[in-house]
């Protein structure tokens, strides 16, 4: 037994990035401090109690409702419920789609604290929250005078340890982690206003979702930024706020080179960012070691077209970026699409791993292309190639005449789809599809918007969505799932009284206002509502990160509960997903993310299916594993709330799984 936590202890330390100590300084050494379990986003636990012999034993631990979900009325859409919690010396903090934070005793699932922000949904497309960012404050001696705390306030006991999460009304929040009360030192009131210096913003338009990202003291946020609204839309840029005080640092405002940037000096005196540009909606990453934080980078306003007025704003558009983490500055970037017309930025957090001497990092991509990079140069590791692609035929457009795509890892994504390919359940909804595809513009991968319609495969869906990849750092493997579900992208001369309905994320018309063109996107789906292409619809991929080969590939879901009883469970045709995979050294992966509500684990080696349970509500996000005590349970968490747009049910369930009674 004693062996065993050696070893256990000993890999912990092994897994922790090799990003720095700061992974470490929170929690226990089997905890989850970060959203990602580490501050670069592996998602690997060193933990062995659960392992490949025993996983069939687990059962449910404890159960936690948080009441805070909605199917949608007029004012906001339906929730999706897309935390990871994390866990530091014993307590579990997670945020609801409403911006509740709630803080858990991790072992018993009991109630210490929650905080209540009376968050604004109104225009929210889809409230969520996908976790909160744990700070821990190790200035010596560190006193607010202006506040006038007593001795024990001076000596760090107030605020010492904070939460920070951001809300879909667009603040920055700062939290008490011990007694969840804001921290009246930071920004007003506990809150930094994200709205100041993005000028006019429409209701909804402007929202964060993904967690803060500290690093050095400074806490960093971006947002994401409604699509396809107008080329003026509000800036996409991401600032970096004192962890302590809430005053701006420094700014990345992304605009390309020979363009004045905003400062943060000028956005204090009142400046506004510049409209338009990439924002950066997803989970950061950081490597502590080498002070760069990594960014995963939307496409600039709006989201189909390219034309004059749109600009160079592309630059770092659907790019991964590391920056300064001290200064903002761009250290290098990497740029996935150019010229982005489909939809395709980059969601996926950037994922820190270690080759032999080589510092590198995952980014994996909408296209399902994988791009394996040096992250202190952002040099390919394999070769990337560009490649021609089709030409746009719209007046004004100005597609870019090549496309980055990797050697290796092959992409995970179909390339290319025939007619004689498409799919029904029948010959009559197959020919159906056959009947919309010949109305289609399509040719092959890239083929931009057009007036006809075009059938954008992949998806603007994925391919690889946020939640990203995981990755065992002892093996150098990395873990993925993906969708393969196409859309119908289509462009229309704007109407002569400038009118254009409102879309929403995923589907309806956008109003691109500004540009001479509407879109209208929609999924290119069956009559009877199944995707025109052959299932598996969702997969899971375990790729070998030395010499990027596939190791094993799975189909990620069944029809359980889509399909007539009985039948439903036998169709293993995977489902689209939402969500994402953990990896642990007891060699297993876990992961949800279907619409068939099954949470599961499968060998890591072999990618064999080992146990899976039925979840009060599909686990649309990413689980997490933890174990407070070092005699103590490994406890394995999933959150269980649905996915209102993916079309599986909101709900509000965190579960907790371990061994024994």
């Amino acid at each position: 037994m004693k062996l065993a936590r050696v070893v256990c202890f000993l890999l912990s330390l092994f897994a922790v990035d090799f990003a720095g100590a700061e992974s470490a300084a929170l929690g226990g050494p089997n905890e989850w401090p970060y959203v990602g379990g580490s501050i670069g986003g592996q998602r690997f636990s060193a933990l062995t109690s659960i392992n490949k012999n025993n996983v069939k034993q687990l059962h449910v631990a404890w159960t936690y409702h948080h009441g805070d979900f909605s199917t949608g009325d007029k004012e906001h859409g339906a929730t999706a419920f897309q935390v990871t919690p994390i866990v530091i010396d014993g307590t579990m903090y997670f945020c609801t789609p409403y911006n509740r934070v709630i803080a858990l005793d991790a072992e018993t699932g009991h109630e210490k604290w929650t905080f209540d922000p009376k968050t604004n949904l109104n225009g929210v497309y889809t409230p969520t929250c996908r976790g909160v960012t744990y700070y821990r404050d190790n200035q010596a001696g560190y006193r607010d005078n202006q506040m006038g705390r007593d001795a024990q306030a001076a000596a760090g006991q107030v605020c010492k340890d904070r939460i920070f999460v951001n809300t879909v009304d667009a603040r920055l929040l700062s939290i008490d982690a011990k007694t969840g009360k804001a921290c009246a030192d930071f920004g007003k009131g506990g809150a930094v206003n994200l709205l100041d210096g993005l000028g006019k913003v429409e209701l909804g338009e402007y929202y964060p979702t993904s967690p803060p990202l500290v690093i050095n003291n400074v806490v960093l946020t971006g947002a994401f930024i409604k699509d396809g609204q107008r080329i003026d839309a509000p800036g996409g840029a991401v600032r970096a706020y004192d962890a302590r005080t809430g005053e701006l640092k420094w700014v990345f405002d992304p605009v390309p080179p020979g363009m004045p940037a905003v400062t943060a000096e000028q956005l204090k005196q009142g400046a506004t960012l510049t409209h338009g540009t990439p924002n950066v909606w997803g989970l950061m990453s950081a490597d502590p070691a080498r002070n760069l934080v990594f960014l995963p980078t939307g496409n600039p306003a709006p989201d189909h077209y390219r034309g004059k007025e749109r600009g160079d704003m592309d630059y770092y558009g659907s790019s991964t970026v590391a920056l300064d983490a001290d200064t903002g500055a761009v250290r290098w970037h990497f740029q996935t699409v150019h010229h982005d017309l489909w939809d395709y930025d980059v969601a996926a957090q950037p994922v820190t791993y270690q080759i032999g001497d080589t510092p590198a990092l995952v980014q994996a991509t909408k296209v399902g292309n994988i791009f394996l990079l040096n992250r202190e140069t952002g040099a390919p590791l394999f070769p990337v190639e560009e490649r021609p692609v089709p030409k746009s035929d719209v007046p004004g457009e100005r597609n870019s005449p090549t496309q980055p795509i990797p050697t290796m890892p092959a992409p995970v994504h179909p390339q290319t789809i025939a007619r004689d390919d498409l799919w029904g359940l029948t010959p009559w909804d197959k020919h159906k599809c056959q009947e919309q595809f010949d109305t289609l513009e399509y040719r092959g991968l890239f083929t931009p918007p057009s007036f006809k319609g075009t059938l954008e495969y992949p998806g603007l869906g994925g391919g690889v969505n946020w939640a990203s990849v995981s990755i065992d750092p002892i093996k150098n493997r990395m873990v993925l799932n993906m969708q393969v579900v196409p859309f119908i992208i289509k462009l229309a001369p704007r109407p002569k009284d400038g009118a254009a309905s409102e879309g929403g994320d995923l589907v309806g018309i956008n109003p691109q206002l500004g540009t001479p063109y509407i879109a209208q996107r929609g999924v290119y789906l069956s009559p009877l509502k199944t995707p025109c292409v052959p299932p598996p619809w969702g997969k899971i991929i375990a790729i070998d990160l030395k010499t990027g080969a596939r190791l094993w590939e799975k189909p990620l879901g069944n029809l359980n509960g889509l399909a007539p009883p009985v039948i439903g469970k036998m169709l293993n045709w995977g489902t689209p997903n939402s969500g994402g995979s953990m990896q642990t050294a007891g060699g297993l992966v876990f992961i949800a993310a279907t619409m068939d509500k099954y949470f599961r684990a499968f060998d890591a080696d072999n990618g064999e299916e080992l146990w899976h349970y039925e979840l009060p509500f599909a686990g649309n996000a990413t689980p997490m594993t933890y174990q407070v005590k070092n005699d103590g349970k490994q406890f394995v968490v999933i959150a269980a709330g649905g996915h209102g747009p993916l079309g599986t049910a909101p709900g509000d369930a965190i579960v907790a799984f371990t061994l024994g009674e």
